[in-house]
């Protein structure tokens, strides 16, 4: 039996969405506009930059709303029982500017991620450290002579799952469910520790 690698995405399967609490706490709703909403990465990461410089929005600013979020409730239990059976990454088109706090309340799992362009504080732009990143990741993880497990909720997520021996949606919208139905599609936690359990098998 080949050793299982699990890749999950983390902002919706993990953790809250860091550019909805932002657009909460600031009151900018057009900083709600996720991967969920928009495919293309580069689009989105335009426009939210965009709306950073046109309100004054500094790294400091976007770093105390996270500072006040927390794992989605049940995500660090989860991941605590996750560990103990199976190698686990965890691959987002966050930052590593953003993801710090919430990683300290997850117990600092392996994060692959993107890197903020920061000047004084300022967002200039970002990094992406490859395209597709998530993607390149599970093939190279295949490559490894791993068997592998991907879990996540959005678009961009999609062709990680379509790589990974067995994709998984978690609490994905309905309009990712509906273009993508040939991965499960599970909304609690112990379904999905389940379905990565048969993929071990």
């Amino acid at each position: 039996m080949k050793q299982s690698i699990v890749t999950l995405d983390m902002e919706g399967v993990l953790t809250p969405e860091i550019w909805i609490a932002v657009s909460e706490k600031t009151g900018i709703p057009e900083l709600r506009r996720t991967t969920r909403d928009e495919p293309d990465y580069d689009k989105l990461m335009c426009g939210r930059l965009a709306l950073l410089d046109q309100h004054g929005l500094k790294l400091s600013d976007i770093q105390n709303v996270i500072g006040t979020l927390a794992p989605l409730p049940g995500a660090k239990a989860f991941l605590d029982e996750l560990r103990t059976c199976v190698q686990v990454v965890i691959l987002s088109d966050t930052f590593e500017q953003f993801a710090a706090p919430l990683l300290r309340h997850l117990n600092y799992p392996t994060l692959l991620c993107h890197r903020l362009i920061v000047e004084d504080d300022h967002i200039t732009g970002y990094q992406l450290r490859i395209r597709e990143q998530k993607r390149e990741a599970v093939a190279a993880f295949k490559r490894m002579n791993y068997n592998v497990i991907a879990g996540g909720d959005s678009f961009n997520d999609t062709a990680m799952l379509g790589e990974a021996h067995r994709g998984i949606l978690f609490r994905a919208p309905a309009n990712v469910i509906g273009q993508f139905p040939q991965f499960p599609a599970v909304e609690t936690y112990s379904d999905f520790m389940g379905l990565i359990k048969q993929a071990m098998a």
